[in-house]
């Protein structure tokens, strides 16, 4: 037997006996975790039995909320024991598929012996516990496998560096505890497990990818000392596995003071949202709080205003040209959505110190108890020294004393014992009980029952008035648009007039939700979440200037990750002070650029990288496909065409195959021709899940997701005529993996026209 099979049969021995470890750790836990979940069903079904309950003195009263906070705690910590125990459960379990991926074979400076280490997605112990047999990717150790070719190494731990020399540097494709690959490497992870993740079929949630992080995004990935880390990675280089592995990473390196609670994430859209979805629990950790930036300004917005989404933005600036107010439209976005226009809502701030805050009158059943003028009058007898919300505050408690005056008013009125008459007998004992015990007088108890009516018709509007509803945000927003005279851009006029009637209209474009709720946050008070201790926003540079300076307001000590690619800015607001350019940033920050492209074949990124709008270095990954197709539509139907290049990609293997459009209004036209001929899915700003097979939708909502195959239907002169469309056409063309078919009836886009003849080719049909 050669040295190399020799090799492998030692390491496949070693696999073979870690899984028996696995199995006998994961039997001794199934039985803890077995009893204890037996004695949780038990103290469940016994609860009250072991619960001493009584009430008749004070005293006895005291000591049963004892007794049940007692026996609640006792549950809580064994269900809390279980939860941990099924957790370690489920590692075993991935683990057993497949332990580890890497081994570096590492001797410390001052030490003789070598030290093989083994590295998975999780740490595993000897039965003992006291050596590993794995340790976890995201242990200090473990970012030798990352960082360093053999031969001298380094790395860091919370209390020193630790220098010394790495021996060997070993990949292993191990699958249902198969050695199925073993490769020793040099500095690059795995070229081979690259090419064999990278060869296979798109999924439809995203994968991690620990087994072959690059050095580029280890440094994504581990890095501490950033508050503000900017990482501009061009398609397919992996910033946003490299993101996800780095909240894994940091809820591991700060377990004691970090969960996932203290992590928010801005995605693109829902669909990416769903995408994406299974990679923390890959990795062992639970899922963080993810939102798209439209929802969190949804549901931050007061007024009972409809919010336009930044696709529905996308979908009028590509369809409504020569609509009577498209340039007016135009005009309103570039201006709402700079620094500029922040700074005007600023200056419009400080007048209202003085006046202009619109309130609105406080009524109960159909009369004003407390009008909108008076409300006016007091905000207003403050000193100007103090600030607009902290006089809201002041106003809401003088409001809930006045209704409490209103409140005693009203409890003799007629209406109150007619309202009784809908309050059932529990109602009645309720109200009873709650206040004292008396003897039976039915006097007092008609008393008791009216304070308790009254109360409860009053306590909407007091919960109204605590969450400042009195204010009329809305049309204190109005008012900047119609009567306020402060300094004003040259187009103001035609921006205030048309941002009027959206306010009549109680409708905000995508370029003034931010502007809106911004507003409404120095009117009633917008206080930072400071569970928050990370902000990551992926799609960054589709961010415009005026959001990313309410995001930093919002969130001024949270430590933020930016990934994007400038040259997938899509939007039209979002060209200028582009947060990926490090010159328009305000904090401190470190900047990554990943510019090696994974996703697509090297044919395919040879092809885009020509007309790639930064004008930054791509490099492809050297995986071989076919060159991607320019089809030249003479004679044969569109629909013929879509059917029979969807036959050639499935017949090459292709699962996921992506119809990608530049409108919605597009992709709802193919789906509607192609739907009766073939199973076709559409996906729009609703779709909350990714699935497999043949897809039509619109560039925007493609973003950060990976397709096996792409088929352009228009990529004509006609349908990418201006340069702002050379980002669209870019990211449309990089959702390819393995394939790309490029559909034109006439002349070709210019795009293409840019790209050497020998990296595309052409078909007539």
């Amino acid at each position: 037997m050669s040295n190399k099979a020799n090799e492998r049969a030692t390491e496949q021995k070693r696999v073979d006996e870690v899984i028996h470890e696995i199995n006998q750790k994961a039997q001794e836990l199934y039985a803890k975790s077995k009893g204890i979940k037996e004695s949780v069903i038990e103290l469940r079904k016994t609860f009250w039995d072991d619960v001493t309950v009584n009430i008749d003195e004070p005293d006895d009263i005291i000591e049963t909320e004892a007794s049940i906070k007692q026996q609640a705690e006792l549950l809580t910590q064994k269900e809390s024991a279980h939860g941990k125990l099924d957790q370690q459960l489920k590692i075993l379990i991935r683990l057993k598929d497949s332990p580890y991926f890497g081994r570096i074979d590492f001797i410390e400076e001052g030490l003789s012996e070598k030290e093989a280490i083994y590295i998975g997605v999780a740490s595993l112990m000897d039965r003992n516990d006291e050596d590993f047999l794995v340790y976890d990717w995201r242990a200090p150790i473990s970012s030798l496998y990352y960082d360093f070719p053999p031969g001298k190494a380094s790395y860091e731990t919370v209390d020193s560096k630790i220098h010394g020399e790495i021996k060997l540097k070993r990949q292993f494709i191990i699958r249902q505890g198969k050695l199925k690959g073993m490769f020793d490497t040099g500095l690059t992870i795995g070229d081979q497990l690259l090419q064999n993740a990278l060869g296979n079929t798109a999924s439809t949630t995203m994968k991690s990818i620990v087994a072959t992080i690059q050095q580029e995004q280890n440094k994504i990935i581990r890095n501490e000392k950033s508050d503000l880390l900017v990482v501009q990675g061009v398609a397919g280089s992996g910033k946003t596995s490299a993101a996800l592995q780095r909240i894994a990473y940091l809820l591991y390196r700060y377990r004691k003071e970090l969960n996932k609670d203290n992590v928010v994430m801005f995605s693109p859209n829902p669909l990416f949202s769903s995408y994406i979805t299974n990679v923390l629990p890959e990795l062992g950790e639970e899922n963080v709080r993810q939102t798209t930036f439209l929802n969190y300004l949804r549901d931050r917005a007061v007024g009972n205003v409809e919010i336009e989404s930044p696709f529905e933005q996308m979908e009028y600036v590509l369809t409504a040209k020569g609509n009577p107010d498209y340039e007016i439209r135009i005009e309103n976005m570039n201006y709402k959505s700079s620094v500029e226009f922040k700074n005007h809502i600023d200056d419009y701030l400080l007048n209202l110190i003085q006046e202009g805050v619109h309130f609105k009158n406080i009524t109960f059943q159909g009369r004003i108890l407390i009008s909108k003028e008076e409300i006016y009058e007091y905000f207003y007898s403050f000193d100007a020294e103090i600030s607009i919300p902290n006089r809201v505050e002041r106003v809401a408690k003088w409001l809930l004393h006045e209704l409490r005056k209103h409140q005693k008013e009203e409890i003799y009125n007629d209406w109150v014992m007619e309202q009784a008459e809908l309050l059932d007998k529990e109602d009645y004992l309720k109200a009873y009980y709650e206040e004292q015990k008396v003897d039976e007088d039915i006097n007092l108890e008609e008393e008791i029952l009216r304070k308790e009516i009254v109360k409860r018709v009053f306590s909407p509007i007091k919960k109204q008035v605590k969450r400042f509803q009195f204010v009329n945000v809305l049309a204190t927003y109005y008012r900047l648009f119609t009567e306020w005279n402060g300094n004003k851009p040259i187009q103001w006029e035609k921006i205030a007039n048309f941002t009027a009637k959206n306010i009549t209209k109680r409708f905000l474009p995508w370029e003034d939700a931010a502007p809106y709720v911004y507003f409404q946050g120095k009117l009633i008070g917008d206080y930072s979440d400071r569970s928050v201790r990370h902000l990551f926003i992926d799609e960054a540079q589709d961010y415009s200037a005026f959001q990313f300076a309410y995001i930093r307001e919002l969130f001024p000590h949270t430590r933020m990750t930016l990934l994007g690619d400038i040259n997938q800015a899509i939007y039209a607001n979002t060209s200028k002070e582009n947060p990926l350019i490090p010159d328009t940033m305000v904090r401190k920050h470190e900047r990554i650029t990943l510019t090696k492209s994974y996703r697509s074949t090297r044919q395919i990124v040879e092809f885009t990288k020509y007309f790639a709008p930064g004008g930054e270095m791509i490099e492809p990954f050297n995986r071989d496909g076919d060159l991607p197709k320019l089809i030249i539509q003479e004679d044969q139907n569109l629909n013929d065409l879509l059917l029979a290049n969807l036959e050639e990609l499935r017949n090459k293997g292709n699962e996921t195959i992506a119809i990608i459009t530049k409108t919605l209004q597009e992709s709802e036209t193919i789906h509607e021709r192609l739907r009766e001929k073939t199973d076709i899915y559409l996906i729009d700003e609703e779709t909350y899940t990714f699935q497999k097979g043949l897809l039509v939708l619109p560039v925007y909502l493609a973003k950060g997701i990976e397709f096996d195959g792409v088929i352009i239907p228009d990529a004509s002169a006609k349908c990418y005529s201006e340069e702002s469309d050379r980002t669209l056409f870019y990211t449309a063309c990089t959702r390819a993996m393995h394939d790309l078919v490029m559909i034109s009836d006439g002349e070709a886009c210019k795009f293409i026209q840019e790209t050497p003849s020998d990296t595309f080719e052409v078909i007539n049909e």
